[in-house]
């Protein structure tokens, strides 16, 4: 079966699918652009998946399966890529959602990322949040930033990652990988760690609880460069979730904190092109000018919207506003971008 595993994921590869599911009683799945396309294939069995997990994991990782019942790890094929796979339980039987992860990194300016990005990852210090929901290109927009930064200065860099997807080799800065569960115990453990092991940039791959958020917090406050994520949908919100997992008595201290350290929130979105043949990030970006802070430290987080809207000459703007552009463009269909668009806006 694992012979029969490495084609399924080589013929998703060839086809530029982002995702592949592998579940019982469907053929294997392919994600493209978007879309879920179920293959010319036999459906899967119970103990063709069962097989498949076995194959590829080892002994010490197959019994934390049995144990939590979902497990995340990554896979590659030499000459083809990598893949981030998630297995789980269902209904007693084995499922796989598979990621697949572009052999290349690809630049800055070949995702149609903003330039302002180049601008804002100078700094020595700071807060940089990439958001989205999931499958929104976060990883992607992440290892494109930490790929400009090994290119162009001379740092030390460590990322934190569940699991590691794209491979940094050392350029003009040094990059130390660490994959949780496999390097460090969980993001808070190997965020504090980090610390230790004079770094000048840290990359955490998911801010997910309260201690990482902390921590990243403090590093950023400390001197350090820290890129990270979260699964919010705009800047906004993405300030309000950090601040609400904190305990009420030390908000008030976290947005202090955070209007001093905070640079940068990227939430993007990905849809697919006017033409069908690919899909085209969209973003909304908010720099931390002298405007946000106040904004942030004064609870006036209703405002930042319009700061946004009316400070595109400093490399702001709203979801709404980069839609509009790339209507304008033919980039993207109107009736793509219509659900992500307030009534009667365009």
């Amino acid at each position: 079966m694992k012979l029969q595993f490495d084609k399924w994921l080589t013929e998703a590869y060839h086809q530029q699918a982002s995702d592949i599911h592998l579940t019982i009683g469907k053929a294997p799945i392919f994600r493209i652009n978007g879309n879920l396309v179920e293959q010319d294939m036999e459906k899967l069995r119970p103990t063709e998946t069962k097989q498949i997990v076995y194959s590829i994991l080892s002994e010490e990782k197959w019994k934390q399966l049995e144990r939590e019942r979902e497990l995340d790890f990554s896979y590659g094929i030499n000459g083809v890529s990598r893949f981030r796979i998630n297995t789980f339980y269902q209904r007693g039987e084995l499922s796989l959602a598979i990621r697949i992860v572009p052999r290349g990194i690809p630049s800055i300016d070949e995702l149609g990322l903003p330039p302002i990005l180049k601008e804002v990852v100078k700094q020595p210090q700071g807060l940089v949040l990439v958001t989205g929901p999931t499958g929104s290109g976060k990883s992607t927009t992440l290892a494109s930033i930490i790929d400009h930064l090994n290119h162009s200065v001379r740092k030390h860099i460590i990322t934190l990652e569940d699991p590691i997807e794209y491979m940094h080799r050392h350029r003009q800065s040094v990059i130390d990988q660490r994959e949780v569960g496999i390097d460090t115990a969980n993001f808070a453990n190997g965020l504090r760690a980090s610390l230790r092991q004079d770094p000048d940039i840290i990359l955490v791959g998911e801010m997910r609880d309260l201690e990482t958020i902390s921590t990243a917090i403090t590093a950023a406050e400390t001197g350090h460069l820290v890129l990270g994520t979260l699964h919010t949908k705009d800047a906004v919100s993405t300030i309000e979730r950090i601040i609400d997992v904190f305990p009420p008595e030390q908000q008030a201290q976290i947005r202090i904190q955070l209007s001093t350290i905070l640079s940068a929130v990227i939430s993007q979105r990905l849809l697919i092109t006017k033409d069908g043949q690919g899909r085209r990030v969209v973003t909304e970006i908010m720099i931390s000018t002298s405007a946000v802070k106040n904004l942030i430290r004064n609870e006036k987080l209703h405002q930042l919207q319009n700061v946004l809207q009316t400070s595109r000459e400093l490399g702001m703007h709203t979801l709404e506003m980069d839609l509009k552009r790339l209507v304008h463009e033919g980039q993207i269909a109107y009736e793509t971008a219509a659900p992500f668009l307030p009534e009667r806006s365009y």
